[in-house]
């Protein structure tokens, strides 16, 4: 009779192939962490560090100033201008984008001819880059009704030509349209994603018990796609932060900083005027913004999916 191995042998092969097991993740693990912490953790620290000097990125930072720059960047109008203009495209990306993104996708998502083509041209803007996006736009918005085509759909209505881009009362909003049609396709897929996980049984009891097209939305098709939408909302927000190519190349924040945003503001001073303290100062609170509402995001979404357990 073959004679097994006492408790002790046993426990230590288990502590042996446990201590493997954790090597060859942390090993499969390294690189990733390696290129993290290069990448994002140690950036992140050397703003802080610069962001206490007065240094325009030649030479070693000698001209310490602690927290001199954070305190200029609050008193500054320009940031404070750029601060309410992102608080703006949140509040049009959240109260306009998102919504015409989760209708286009109820749409194209359940039994309407050629949803197949239509889900294509709604996401093919999103595949674009940015720079592609902002010529297009700089096109459309050209202030000659010869050159531009929503000036001479205008003209035809007996209307002067519009300065999209030069009036600082709409420069903000003609923006805003360039970045919905950018990146709402990009929500539109979400949603279509979240409404492939509902199941359809759902719906069709709802009918049979009276329920029409509206309250089948608002009370079923809605509250399951919770996740999706918090997910939407998260992306959205932190997107419109960090929104930097689009208008820098379509009006670098003006005119008369008519529409900065933290980004453009940011690079203005750290790589045009090379005062890249005071940039890193900027990026800092940037930083801490995205950071502070990630926090509280994860705070308020801390709640169980309607989905769960079906």
């Amino acid at each position: 009779m073959q004679q097994l191995p006492a408790i002790p042998d046993v426990l230590k092969l288990k502590r042996a192939s446990g201590v493997q097991d954790k090597f060859i993740v942390a090993l499969f693990l390294a690189p990733a962490l390696i290129l993290f912490l290069l990448f994002v953790v140690y950036p992140i620290f050397r703003s802080i560090y610069f962001s206490m000097y007065d240094w325009n990125g030649l030479g070693p930072a000698v001209d310490f100033v602690g927290l001199g720059n954070f305190k200029t960047i609050l008193a500054d109008k320009v940031f404070i201008k750029a601060l309410w203009n992102v608080l703006l495209i949140i509040v049009f990306s959240l109260g306009l984008q998102l919504p015409l993104a989760l209708a286009l996708a109820v749409l194209v998502g359940r039994n309407l001819p050629g949803r197949g083509l239509f889900r294509t041209i709604f996401f093919m803007p999103y595949v674009l880059s940015e720079v592609n996006v902002a010529i297009m736009w700089m096109l459309l918005y050209n202030p000659d009704p010869d050159r531009g085509l929503l000036n001479a759909i205008v003209v035809l209505f007996g209307v002067k030509p519009i300065g999209w881009l030069s009036n600082t009362d709409i420069v903000l909003l003609s923006v805003f349209i360039a970045l919905t049609w950018k990146y709402f396709g990009f929500h539109m897929l979400l949603d279509l994603a979240g409404l492939q996980n509902i199941p359809l049984e759902l719906e069709e009891a709802a009918r049979i018990d009276g329920a029409n097209s509206f309250q089948n939305f608002f009370y079923i098709t809605l509250p399951l796609l919770g996740s999706t939408i918090r997910t939407s909302v998260y992306m959205s927000v932190l997107g419109s932060i960090q929104q930097f190519i689009l208008v820098w190349i379509m009006t670098k924040g003006g005119p008369v900083n008519a529409s900065e945003t933290l980004s453009t503001y940011m690079y203005r001073f750290g790589f045009v005027r090379f005062e890249l303290g005071y940039g890193s100062a900027v990026a800092i609170y940037m930083f801490l913004l995205c950071l502070i509402f990630s926090l509280i995001y994860q705070r308020l979404t801390r709640q169980p999916d309607y989905l769960t357990g079906l």
